[in-house]
């Protein structure tokens, strides 16, 4: 059996079966909804809870055609955010940015060599993204990242950012998240991915909060881009006192419902629902109250025996870095008490007539293969402790 490879940028799925059958023949889109809760015991001692929309087709994220095809082309170009965050690098405060990293020329020596080759080439595409943004952003600096500074800032780690990224930065003025969300999710998500709900009126909901922030990012990959419209929320200081887990707390949601994007046919990994919990301490998963999926252990990951179950995978399940991913299996919503667990209890599973069924003799094996959903449906690659 081959060895699972799992890469940041790089996801897929191949489905392996015995003589049965799904119900459904299952399918992967290329339009994904992830929600994540970040708890972090450890460091922060924040919690921070995002919805990212994402797709690697320019049919569903919209940006113009020629545009997408010029920053791919470009082999200097590692990547392009849009972001309200505060303090998008060190040095701008209160300020929106676009922000365009660009791999540094071996032949430049010297700091003033490299800055210049950077706006050089990022001089190529901000009239161009300020049009697409309908932004005014004006010059600011180029910033060569010795640490990922603004990897802490904006949430991303490897091509968004990290050392030796080198970044030019576009400011203009700050503007809420609420009306900055609406306006660019406006721009960029066809009116059927708006009007299908799901997790999209989840984080609209989301951006009215006073701790919201969005981004917005182009990573190009060989063929296609991937492209991640990002709402994020912070609680400051909220997760020591956080005992019992519920993650649709922080989402300010009664329910997770998908997307009716997705009801065309059977796509049970294109909605994820993330969970990770970072604890200064070894503790452990307990009296989960929803469904926990079966699984089997494939070249040392968890993979689920049966994908139509909705249900809980924890891996691991105990340690100081906790994961959970939520799969909707068949069903198109699951409520907020479904998704309730605790931690450092003595038992899994809850004392609740929950059963979980599954066919023994199903075997699936999902082999991370192609270039497709940066790490959110089964893996948390995205985030760097």
């Amino acid at each position: 059996m081959q060895k699972i490879v799992i890469l940041l940028g790089l996801i897929g799925v191949l489905v392996f079966t015995t003589n049965y059958a799904y119900s459904q023949e299952m399918s992967l889109a290329t339009f994904q909804e992830t929600a994540q809760v970040i708890i972090d015991k450890s460091l922060s001692q924040n919690v921070t809870a995002s919805i990212a929309l994402q797709s690697t087709s320019i049919q569903e994220i919209k940006i113009p055609a020629e545009l997408e095809q010029k920053i791919r082309e470009n082999n200097r170009i590692t990547a392009i955010v849009l972001t309200n965050q505060n303090q998008c690098i060190l040095g701008v405060y209160d300020e929106s940015c676009i922000i365009i990293n660009v791999a540094r020329d071996p032949a430049d020596e010297g700091i003033l060599a490299i800055q210049n080759s950077t706006k050089k080439i990022a001089e190529l595409f901000i009239d161009e993204l300020n049009q697409t943004f309908d932004t005014n952003a004006e010059f600011h600096s180029i910033f060569i990242q010795s640490n990922d500074e603004i990897g802490r800032a904006l949430e991303t780690s490897g091509t968004i950012s990290g050392k030796g990224t080198i970044s030019a930065v576009y400011t203009m003025p700050m503007e809420d998240t609420e009306s900055m969300y609406e306006k660019i999710s406006a721009m960029l998500l066809p009116k059927v991915i708006r009007e299908s709900g799901g997790f999209y009126d989840i984080a609209k909901n989301l951006s009215k909060e006073e701790k919201s922030k969005m981004t917005f990012s182009i990573i190009p990959l060989e063929n296609k881009s991937l492209l991640q419209l990002k709402l994020s929320v912070d609680y400051p200081n909220r997760a020591s006192s956080v005992k019992e887990i519920s993650p649709l707390e922080f989402l300010k949601a009664e329910e997770l419902e998908r997307s009716d994007y997705f009801s065309t046919g059977f796509y049970p990994l294109n909605s994820i629902l993330q969970v990770v919990i970072l604890s200064p301490e070894s503790t452990n998963v307990s009296d989960v109250r929803g469904n926990i999926v079966p699984t089997q252990i494939i070249d040392g990951e968890k993979i689920p025996k049966e994908i139509t179950k909705e249900g809980w995978i924890f891996d691991p399940e105990q340690g100081k870095r906790i994961q959970g991913k939520y799969i909707f299996g068949e069903r198109t919503s699951i409520n907020k008490d479904e998704l309730v667990f605790s931690l450092g209890g003595s038992e899994l599973v809850a004392p609740k007539n929950i059963g979980v069924s599954f066919d023994e003799s199903i075997i699936i094996v999902i082999i991370i293969t192609a270039i497709a959903i940066a790490a959110t449906v089964f893996y948390l690659k995205g985030y760097k402790k």
